[in-house]
């Protein structure tokens, strides 16, 4: 499973011209889904996000968590991060996950940051193709792959 999170101002999901999640300050979490993800690796980026300390305290270091500043996280699935860019200019997607399988880990990823962390949880529609806005903050972006947990 792959993410990238980035620290943001505000940000908000169209899909099929309707707004379907906004957030005035929090957590952009992009999710890509691959092929053997499974409960293991939504319960570890779940963690890791909602505790990631990539706000500032008072003395201006990144030292808080988007639970501690009251933030939201606006989550988009994203299969093109499962992207293998190794041969050509054509990237290939063989490691994605099927999309009913993928939409299933995002619900349950979307499930747990909010059940387990208490962090409210917009997001996008799966499998729509999505105009996502925002302000990045910093810019602050941090790049998680959960395989690399395995070697």
């Amino acid at each position: 499973m792959k993410a990238v999170v980035q620290r943001i101002r505000n940000g908000s999901v169209t899909a099929e011209h309707q707004l379907t999640g906004a957030v005035d300050h929090g957590l952009l979490v992009y999710l890509g889904v691959e092929q053997g993800d499974g409960q293991k690796d939504l319960e570890y980026l779940a963690r890791k996000i909602a505790n990631l300390r990539i706000f500032e305290d008072d003395q201006g270091k990144l030292n808080r968590s988007v639970i501690q500043t009251g933030g939201k996280v606006l989550l988009i699935s994203q299969f093109t991060l499962c992207a293998d860019t190794k041969k050509g200019n054509r990237p290939s997607f063989n490691s994605a996950e099927t999309p009913e399988r993928a939409a299933e880990c995002v619900e349950r990823f979307s499930q747990l940051v909010s059940s387990c962390y208490d962090v409210p949880v917009e997001t996008g529609k799966f499998g729509a193709h999505m105009d996502v806005t925002y302000t990045n903050d910093g810019p602050v972006t941090i790049w998680f792959d959960t395989k690399q947990l395995q070697s």
